[in-house]
């Protein structure tokens, strides 16, 4: 019965914690989740003396997962055939400004990031506080306008609205520009292009088109991105195609 108990007030708390997540960031939760409960499964069933059960499983899928797995590993299983586009390992697009360097992980859709200079340089976004992103983006707001509108995508796709609460000027001074035009500072370079669409340099124009669909699909302002990362984004592919 204590057991019980302990498992619906874990499960409770991870429907909590999981219901608060941003949408972006619910698919990366879930399987932490599921890993967790891997985890905590089997530290059960050694504690109980019942971990031959997880074996005799394993024993029983053996021959099942030794047939799948070179087929998962060549990636037919994962849809990478020889007509995809060359991503970077890791899968993911780089975007950077004055004052950031942005990551998005195309297969979990979350953004990640590094302040690359003034007083929080060198900072990991992910271990900032609330006052903290505040503070670092009036200050990108003040140095680097494109540094503005980048971190607002990336609290936007982390937090949704709700750090706008707490924006001193409360009136989304970092304004998007259309994503037809590009919101840069200055031309991207083929290296910059390349690293924003996530492909190697030598890539053909079919993978180029293929590269800007396939992230084009993750950042759209329809599915929670922005109108300043569509603008990179096509402005990569003008790039690589001019």
């Amino acid at each position: 019965m204590p057991l019980t108990l302990l498992i619906i007030v874990m499960a409770f708390f991870a429907w909590v914690w999981l219901r608060n997540q941003p949408p972006s960031q619910r698919k990366a939760a879930i399987l932490k989740l599921v890993l967790a409960a891997g985890i905590l499964m089997l530290a059960l069933l050694a504690l109980t003396g019942r971990l031959y059960l997880v074996f005799g499983l394993l024993a029983f899928l053996f021959p099942l997962l030794r047939r799948l797995l070179p087929s998962i590993l060549s990636g037919r299983i994962l849809g990478a055939g020889s007509g995809a586009a060359k991503a970077k390992p890791g899968n993911q697009s780089h975007v950077s400004s004055d004052i950031l360097d942005m990551t998005l992980d195309h297969d979990s859709e979350t953004m990640s990031g590094e302040v690359l200079q003034g007083p929080m340089a060198g900072r990991v976004l992910a271990d900032l506080g609330e006052g903290e992103f505040i503070e670092l983006l009036q200050y990108c707001r003040a140095h680097d306008d494109d540094s503005a509108r980048l971190l607002e995508t990336y609290l936007d796709r982390r937090f949704g609205d709700s750090w706008r609460t707490d924006d001193p000027s409360g009136d989304g001074s970092a304004q998007d520009p259309e994503p037809e035009h590009s919101g840069g500072g200055g031309a991207l370079t083929e290296s910059e292009a390349l690293d924003v669409l996530g492909l190697e340099a030598g890539a053909s124009r079919d993978e180029i088109i293929q590269a800007h669909r396939r992230v084009m699909q993750k950042i759209h302002p329809d599915r929670g991105g922005s109108n300043y990362l569509a603008a990179r984004v096509n402005e990569a592919k003008e790039r690589l195609l001019g």
